[in-house]
C-alpha cells in the first residue's frame, strides 16, 4: 500500500484570485499546506497538481515535486484524477491549497484510517459542530453519519428537527481531506456529476449517490480555511493564540 498526497491548486479562485500564492509570513500558502503535509507520519509523497506555470515554477523552486493538469477541470478531484494517472501508488490523500493551518496529526489520523482498510472506496475528514448556528451556515458543508461511520448525506443546512444536542452526535462537519483507494477514484471522476452533487454543490455526494461507500475519520477540530481576503487575517490571528500551531509555524519557517 502507497499513499500519496495531491493538493490541487490553481490561481483562478473567484472570491480570492491567486489566493494559493498569497505569503503567510513570507511563505506561499500552497507551500504552508505541501510542508506541513510532509511532517505527517505515513505518507509516502506529496505532490502539487496544477494547471499554472507560475504556482509549478513556486512550489519547484522549494524542492516539491509538481504535475501539471489541465486548465479545464471545475473540481479538485477532477485535477487529482488526472494527476493520479502518472502516480505510482494505491491510494491517494486529496489535500486542500488554502487550508495552511493544516495539521500534520490530522492527515496521520486520515492516513491511518485508510491503512486499517485498504479496500474501503473513501475517506473524509470530519469534525464536531460546536455551534447550533453553524447547522445553517451554507459555507459549511455537513454530513449525516451512519452505521460504522459510513456517511449517508452530505449538505450545507440540516435537515433534521431534532435538539441541537442531539444533531451533534449525528452531524459533523466535513473538512478539506478526502482519501481515495486509486482506482475508485478513477472511476468516479469518470462519471457525470449527480443530482445532489449539483444541487447542493459538493463533490462528496458523487460518492453517496453513486452507492460509495465514504468513510468518516473524526479528528478534534476545524481549522479556518482561506476563501476571501478577510479570512487570512483570521489565519494570522490564529497562529498567534495556537502554541501547536506557532511550534509548526517556527518547523515550516525553518524548511
Amino acid at each position: 500500500m502507497k499513499v500519496v498526497g495531491l493538493i490541487p491548486a490553481h490561481l483562478a479562485s473567484i472570491r480570492f484570485p491567486r489566493k494559493i500564492l498569497f505569503p503567510f509570513y513570507g511563505v506561499p500558502m500552497i507551500e504552508h499546506v505541501r510542508r506541513r503535509a510532509l511532517m505527517a507520519e505515513g505518507l509516502d509523497e506529496v505532490y502539487v497538481a496544477t494547471c499554472d506555470e507560475e504556482i509549478a515554477t513556486t512550489v519547484a523552486a522549494s524542492g516539491g515535486n509538481v504535475i501539471m493538469t489541465a486548465n479545464t477541470h471545475r473540481n479538485g478531484t477532477n485535477r487529482c484524477a488526472e494527476a493520479a494517472k502518472m502516480l505510482d501508488c494505491t491510494h491517494i490523500l486529496l489535500l486542500q491549497g488554502d487550508e495552511p493551518l493544516l495539521l500534520p496529526r490530522h492527515v496521520s489520523a486520515m492516513i491511518a484510517a485508510m491503512r486499517s482498510n485498504p479496500e474501503g472506496d473513501a475517506w473524509n475528514a470530519t469534525a464536531p459542530i460546536s455551534d447550533a448556528g453553524e447547522l445553517d451556515r451554507h459555507s459549511f458543508v455537513k454530513c449525516a453519519l451512519g452505521m460504522h461511520g459510513r456517511i449517508n448525506f452530505c449538505f450545507r443546512r440540516s435537515p433534521s428537527i431534532a435538539p441541537f444536542e442531539a444533531q451533534q452526535n449525528a452531524i459533523r462537519k466535513i473538512l478539506g481531506m478526502i482519501g481515495f483507494r486509486r482506482d475508485y477514484l478513477m472511476t468516479i471522476a469518470g462519471q457525470p456529476a449527480t443530482t445532489f452533487e449539483k444541487l447542493e454543490s459538493i463533490e462528496q455526494m458523487r460518492i453517496v449517490e453513486t452507492g460509495g461507500f465514504l468513510t468518516s475519520v473524526p479528528v478534534d477540530e476545524s481549522l479556518p480555511s482561506v476563501n476571501e481576503p478577510t479570512e487570512a487575517q483570521q489565519v494570522l490571528d490564529y497562529v498567534q493564540q495556537s502554541e501547536e500551531q506557532a511550534e509548526l509555524l517556527c518547523r515550516l519557517l525553518a524548511w
